[in-house]
């Protein structure tokens, strides 16, 4: 990859996918939303660009995936198989960045891991080893994001591929957060289960975005 990479975000019409989509297209990467439909893909660029002058362009999910250089996945929990299954052809050699919780309505604010242990892991088994399988961004809510401010949350990035870790942690500061390099793919389980925990806090509390910070980082400390 020379210069920026070109982002291609799945699930770029959702909440979070969006959120993140409009940060990094600010922050002067070249993002592509992915969609099962392209029109809808192609109407959201469309309005993510009129705001903000941003070079957003739309795409059916997998030629999306082959556009990129990384590929983030935001998508509901219920179509992540789905969706790893349609980009596989398109993901070979590329960094994955896999933000999906395996959130189980009605009780969302109860911890249900699947059997591979973390969404992460499914993804990895999944994709055989065709991609670099990164998860991050499971603690830091799409409102926040959509604040358009800088973000008082650390985000946790784990692979098991040091240098795939190094490159999303730096996605995560350009979107306005703190990433922090979490270990190995294995510990996404530790991230995972989080949501569940913070989105009860969010009710508990009446707050709307509540988020992790890790103590005892110098500030500039990232990785």
């Amino acid at each position: 990859m020379q210069g920026r990479p070109t982002i291609a975000v799945i699930g770029g019409t959702g909440d979070l996918g969006s959120a993140l989509a409009k940060r990094w297209a600010a922050a002067g990467y070249p993002v592509v939303l992915g969609s099962r439909s392209k029109d809808k893909a192609e109407a959201a660029a469309r309005e993510m660009n009129a705001n903000d002058s941003s070079a957003i362009s739309g795409e059916d999910n997998l030629t999306a995936a082959a556009k990129a250089d990384i590929v983030v996945i935001a998508v509901p929990y219920a179509n992540h198989d789905a969706i790893l299954n349609e980009i596989k052809p398109a993901v070979t050699g590329k960094i994955v960045v896999d933000a999906v919780v395996p959130l189980v309505a009605p009780k969302v604010s109860v911890v249900k891991l699947p059997p591979d242990g973390s969404a992460a892991l499914h993804a990895q088994r999944l994709l055989a080893g065709a991609a670099r399988v990164v998860s991050a961004f499971h603690n830091v809510s799409a409102p926040k994001l959509e604040s358009g401010e800088d973000i008082d949350c650390d985000v946790l990035v784990f692979g098991d591929d040091k240098d795939a870790r190094a490159i999303v942690i730096d996605l995560a500061n350009a979107a306005g957060t703190r990433g922090v390099d979490g270990g190995p793919l294995a510990n996404s389980i530790a991230a995972e289960a989080l949501t569940s925990v913070l989105i009860g806090i969010n009710r508990r509390y009446k707050v709307n975005g509540a988020g992790i910070r890790i103590t005892g980082l110098p500030a500039a400390q990232r990785r």
